[in-house]
Parts: structure tokens; C-alpha cells; sequence
């Protein structure tokens, strides 16, 4: 009995060390980075915080680790072949035949001939989708329930739509003004400020609806107050292509010279610009952590930058007029009427083919997009607009804080007002957005004025003058050898202020004579002398 009872608690300590391994790695996926190192502090009183601090991130990823089961109970995953097979030569029917009813929904075709070609847009958690056709048909869906909430006609043309921070209003683009509709269909406010715009877009932390006219000028309005940011010419001419960066919400414009210039509404001057292309950028967009970011130019080529350097990562063949990325990285890239999907499934940032979509032949593809969420792929064509399945392309798992597929009424109010009361100010809105919270290196000291520094001699002479001197025996303390120290205690004080005024004139000598070479032989001459006294 003894030695059944001795294997048993053997096998359930190997089953215990197998635990805390895997254990260990979920931990390691929750934890903030590298601890401190707190052998190098000298500060007791920092090392104790520093230590509580550490003590606390680690107690917080354990007991994230613990609830992983229960919070993410799905897995993502990836279409997976054997021997000779690619994942590309797969085709939708394929899918469709494998996957449950409810997936098989996902994937259909709507015809609508007569409006085309259509821009679409989703809400945040996925559920609704707007779709904008260039004759002016709009309409709004309900995709869980497949069900149409409204459609409507604005009897002019319409270039962009985009829902706003939910899916109770969204905004059009059209002929002459952007016109901002609820979810009845009903027009709320005319946004004539804007003017006749090609490209909209939403910083929904910041409540700022973005856009960019046909005369190449970008605007920043707040839509809580009303007020316009920022209008600004961005003095490259009409663009067509704009998108935000989701790590730092700055805006980024493509233009039609092949540069990409990066914009916050609180600067005139861009950000960053930078030479992507030798001709027009027809498309551009965000990996979901905002460090890579792709192009595509007319010269059918698809670029991947990486933006915390600003350097080329891959460079792939391709005429593309539309990018979106998943939230899984998955990147869709769109020409005429195919769609290539591209995906970095070895983790090296190395880009290859993973699945590929033929539409009718003759259909022009507008807008490619992603549903957040879930493993589907929307298409806007000129015919109406399309959804696919790409196994892999969504995040498996939501969360009902950041958005909730399924929310109620109170809770949409209660996030509304939430959301409200933590709207950041556009000042926030930066390159690198971790320096916010951070201490402010302190700026190089002001030159003193004139005055200033004639006061300061005053007072040293004046110092100088009353300081006392030791008396000394034997006729080294007469009146002429005082009066004597007391000069070169002065001269001492005011020694340090004539060395700065040398310094002073010596710069400014240097620079004339820079000026005076840097003129031609023939003018040198009538360039200004300067004694050398």
C-alpha cells in the first residue's frame, strides 16, 4: 500500500511541475515587460515602492493567467494544409462546406447595381455596418441579426461614411457639404465648414471627426462642442486616401507626389513627411499595434514600413487601391476585381500569400475592410458589396469594456456618458504618446538682458568694495597697500563678466566673416570691415 501511495503523490508533483510551467508562460504573457532591477537602487525609501510596485504586476498577471480559460474561451486560428497544398488554392466554397450554419451566414453577395461603387464601415464592435454608394444610396445593417435598420436616398453623390463613436449617428461625405444622419435616417447637421470631401475619418478616444477636402485642406472638429480644431493646407493638393494611426491617433494623408505627410491638430506643420513613393499613394493602412504601416503607389508596388524607424521592412509587387489590416495582422489588398489576403504567420515580419478571393470579372473593387471580431472580410464594389470568411483574420475574444457586440440600450448610454467623461484633449494627440505623463526636460537658460548683467557687476564691485581687509603687522597694513588689494579685489569681480563680453564679440566677428566668405569675390569687397581692435 505504502508504494502505490508513494507513486501516486509522484505522479501528482509531475503533474503539478507540468502545471506551473504552463503556467509560468501564461504568466509571462500577462506581465509589463522586465522588473525593475533593484539591487542597483540606493534609495531605500524608491526601492520599497519600486518593490511593492513589482509585488503587485506580478499577483495581477497570475490572476489574469487563472481567468484565462474563462475570459478567452476561443482560439484563434489559421487555415493549416498538408504536404504539397497551399492555403491560397483554397477556395470560399471549400469553407463554406466546412464551417457551421451560423458561419455560412457570414458569406454572401449583395447585387445592387444601380448605386454603385460602395464604401462601407463598421462600428467599433462589429455588429453594424454603414454602406455608402457613390449615386447616393445609404444603408445601415444589423449584422448579427442580418437585418436592415434603414436605408435611404440622398439623391447626390457620396464619397465616404463612417459611424461615429456608435452606431446611433455616422457621416457623409457628399457632393458639396458632410452631412452627419442619425440611425433613422434622419439628417442631423450640415457640416459646411468642410467642404467637399474626398476622405472622413473618427478619433473616437479624442470625439474628433477628420477630414480632408478636394483642395487638400484638413480639418479637426470636436463633435461634443462643435467647435472646429483645426484647419489646416496641407499644400499638396487634392488627396484621396487618409487613415489614423490606432497607437497614437495621429493622421496620416497620402499624396498624389508619392509623399506621406503626418498630421495632429494641434501643429500647421506636419509631423513627419516622408518620400514613400515615385508616384500617387493609392492606399494606405495600420497594423492594429501602429508600428507598421503599408502603402501602395501606381507604380504597382505595396510597401511595409516600419515607424518607429521609418524604413522599408518588405517591398511586395501589386496594383492596389485598397488596404485594411485585421486584427490579427492579416493585411488585405484589393486590385480590379481580386483580393489577396497577406499574412507574417512565422512571426518574422516577412509578408507571403495566404488566401486569395476572385469576384464576377468586370466588378471594380472600392473598399476592402475587415469586420472586428469576427473572421470575415467585407468587399464594396461597383456591383453592390460582397463577405467573405478568412480563418484567422479576427480577434477570437472581446472585450466588453473596449466594445460589446451584444450591449443593451443602458449599456450603449452608460458607455456613451463614460466615454465622455474620459474624452483626452487633442493635446494629447503625439508622435510618441508615451512621454505623456512624463517629467519635461528643463529648457536652456535665457540670456540676461543688458540691465540684468550690469545690476550683477554692480553688486559684485560693490561686494568687492565692502569686503574687509585683514590687518597685518609690520607696514604691510598702510594705507596704499589696502587701497591696493581692495583694486584687484574688484578687478577679481569683474574678471568673469569681461571674459562672457569677450566671448560675446568673438562670436559675433566669427559669424561676419562667415558672411563676408560666403559672398561672392566680386561683393567681398563691399562687405563691412571690422577693426581688430
Amino acid at each position: 500500500m505504502g508504494v502505490k501511495v508513494a507513486k501516486v503523490e509522484r505522479q501528482k508533483s509531475s503533474t503539478a511541475v507540468e502545471q506551473s510551467e504552463e503556467e509560468k508562460m501564461n504568466v509571462k504573457k500577462y506581465l509589463r515587460g522586465e522588473a525593475a532591477d533593484l539591487e542597483v537602487l540606493k534609495d531605500k525609501k524608491l526601492k520599497g515602492e519600486l518593490a511593492v510596485r513589482e509585488d503587485l504586476y506580478g499577483k495581477s498577471a497570475q490572476a489574469a493567467a487563472q481567468a484565462e480559460k474563462w475570459l478567452m474561451p476561443s482560439e484563434g486560428g489559421y487555415l493549416e494544409v498538408e504536404g504539397i497544398e497551399k492555403t491560397w488554392r483554397i477556395k470560399q466554397e471549400a469553407i463554406a462546406a466546412e464551417v457551421d450554419i451560423s458561419s455560412s451566414r457570414k458569406q454572401f453577395d449583395i447585387v445592387l447595381p444601380d448605386f454603385g461603387p460602395y464604401t462601407l464601415d463598421f462600428s467599433l464592435s462589429g455588429r453594424y455596418m454603414i454602406a455608402g454608394g457613390r449615386k447616393g444610396h445609404m444603408a445601415l445593417l444589423d449584422m448579427k441579426n442580418m437585418d436592415l435598420i434603414k436605408e435611404f436616398q440622398v439623391r447626390e453623390t457620396v464619397r465616404d461614411v463612417i459611424f461615429l463613436h456608435n452606431q446611433k449617428l455616422f457621416v457623409a461625405a457628399q457632393k458639396k457639404y458632410v452631412y452627419m444622419y442619425g440611425d433613422n435616417g434622419t439628417e442631423i447637421h450640415c457640416l459646411k465648414e468642410h467642404g467637399a470631401v474626398t476622405k472622413l475619418q473618427f478619433l473616437n478616444k479624442h470625439f474628433l471627426l477628420t477630414s480632408i477636402n478636394k483642395f487638400g485642406q484638413l480639418h479637426y472638429q470636436d463633435i461634443t462642442t462643435g467647435g472646429m480644431i483645426g484647419n489646416f493646407r496641407t499644400g499638396q493638393g487634392r488627396s484621396d486616401t487618409m487613415e489614423v494611426n490606432p497607437y497614437n491617433n495621429v493622421v496620416v494623408v497620402g499624396h498624389s507626389g508619392g509623399t506621406v505627410s503626418m498630421w495632429k491638430p494641434t501643429s500647421a506643420a506636419p509631423l513627419v513627411k516622408m518620400l514613400c513613393h515615385q508616384g500617387p499613394v493609392t492606399a494606405m493602412a495600420f497594423h492594429p499595434n501602429g508600428h507598421l504601416m503599408a502603402t501602395a503607389g501606381t507604380e504597382r508596388k505595396i510597401k511595409l514600413w516600419d515607424l518607429r524607424k521609418f524604413e522599408v521592412l518588405q517591398t511586395l509587387p501589386g496594383n492596389t487601391k485598397s488596404l485594411h489590416f485585421s486584427q490579427k495582422g492579416l493585411l488585405a489588398a484589393a486590385t480590379g476585381s481580386f483580393v489577396q489576403i497577406l499574412g507574417d504567420l512565422s512571426g518574422s515580419q516577412e509578408y507571403s500569400r495566404y488566401m486569395g478571393h476572385s469576384i464576377a470579372k468586370g466588378y471594380q473593387i472600392r473598399k476592402v475592410l475587415f469586420r472586428p471580431y469576427e473572421d470575415v472580410l467585407a468587399i464594396g464594389h461597383s456591383m453592390g458589396w460582397s463577405s467573405i470568411l478568412i480563418p484567422g483574420s479576427g480577434e477570437p475574444n472581446f472585450d466588453t469594456w473596449v466594445a460589446n457586440p451584444f450591449e443593451t440600450r443602458k449599456q450603449r448610454n452608460e458607455k456613451e456618458v463614460r466615454s465622455l467623461l474620459d474624452k483626452l484633449p487633442p493635446e494629447t494627440i503625439m508622435l510618441d504618446p508615451t512621454k505623456i505623463g512624463s517629467v519635461k526636460p528643463s529648457g536652456k537658460k535665457e540670456k540676461p538682458t543688458k540691465q540684468e548683467r550690469d545690476a550683477e557687476v554692480e553688486a559684485a564691485i560693490e561686494g568687492a568694495k565692502n569686503k574687509a581687509v585683514k590687518k597685518k603687522t609690520k607696514g604691510r597694513s598702510k594705507p596704499s597697500k589696502v587701497t591696493k588689494k581692495k583694486q584687484e579685489a574688484i578687478m577679481n569681480a569683474k574678471k568673469p563678466f569681461l571674459e562672457i563680453q569677450d566671448e560675446e564679440t568673438l562670436k559675433k566677428k566669427r559669424k561676419r566673416n562667415e558672411e563676408e566668405n560666403q559672398l561672392p569675390k566680386s561683393l567681398q569687397r563691399f562687405a563691412r570691415k571690422v577693426s581688430a581692435s
